[in-house]
């Protein structure tokens, strides 16, 4: 499902993952609060949420601090992202399952919702629609999921991947590096056209396919099973 990028496999980028993750995603906080809602609309208060790339913990910290009645099960390949997730969420680990795999791995089981939040640009687009599939068939009908990946934004990819690389810099931006980060991106990552996401969602049975959340490259869309 993954590529195992540097990020994931190497202990002092693992142990920064999170720090890194809130330089690079604009508004990463308000991001998992808006997914916790999302989920939350309709799912009940004891749901068990399927986490696609839980490793590092983010998101899964996010929904377990907001919703005590949750339980979690997350799937990542990098066992030290998972290392990492274990460690971050070792207060309530009692919730949690994690898996080291792909969501294939996941034994069928009927969740009330699923995240897949900075993980879609890591599959190869031949593997995309297997992916959304396997998620899919893990869902119960009426259950939710949010997606958010870099994406090929426009006419001209490179510039707002370029704005994406500019923005973790902080205070005056340095626009060559930028740019080569931006190229580098580019070329590591599977990015996907937005509209072709959203057709794989609506050719793997989910409804309602609604964008949520802009900020540069990235965006994210909530999605329901009927």
């Amino acid at each position: 499902m993954t590529r195992q990028h540097p990020a994931f496999v190497d202990g002092h980028a693992v142990a920064d993952y999170a720090r890194n993750a809130r330089l690079n995603v604009p508004g990463l906080e308000d991001l998992h609060r808006m997914v916790t809602l999302l989920l939350a609309d309709t799912a009940p208060d004891d749901a068990h949420m399927l986490v696609i790339g839980a490793g590092g913990g983010m998101e899964t910290r996010a929904m377990a601090d907001a919703q005590p009645g949750w339980r979690f099960t997350g799937v990542d390949p990098s066992a030290a992202m998972l290392d990492e997730a274990r460690r971050s969420l070792r207060d309530c680990l009692d919730r949690v399952t994690l898996i080291e795999g792909t969501v294939e791995t996941v034994e069928a089981a009927a969740f009330d919702g699923a995240t897949c939040l900075l993980t879609f640009h890591h599959i190869p687009a031949g593997d995309r629609l297997a992916t959304l599939r396997a998620i899919r068939d893990r869902l119960k009908p009426g259950a939710g999921l949010a997606l958010v990946e870099h994406a090929a934004v426009g006419p001209d990819p490179q510039r707002w991947m370029t704005l994406s690389a500019a923005f973790r810099q902080r205070g005056k931006p340095d626009f060559i590096k930028a740019r080569a980060d931006g190229k580098m991106m580019i070329d590591r990552l599977s990015l996907g056209v937005p509209a072709e996401t959203e057709a794989l969602l609506r050719v793997t049975g989910f409804e309602e396919i609604a964008l949520f959340y802009a900020a540069f490259s990235f965006r994210g869309w909530f999605a329901r099973v009927p």
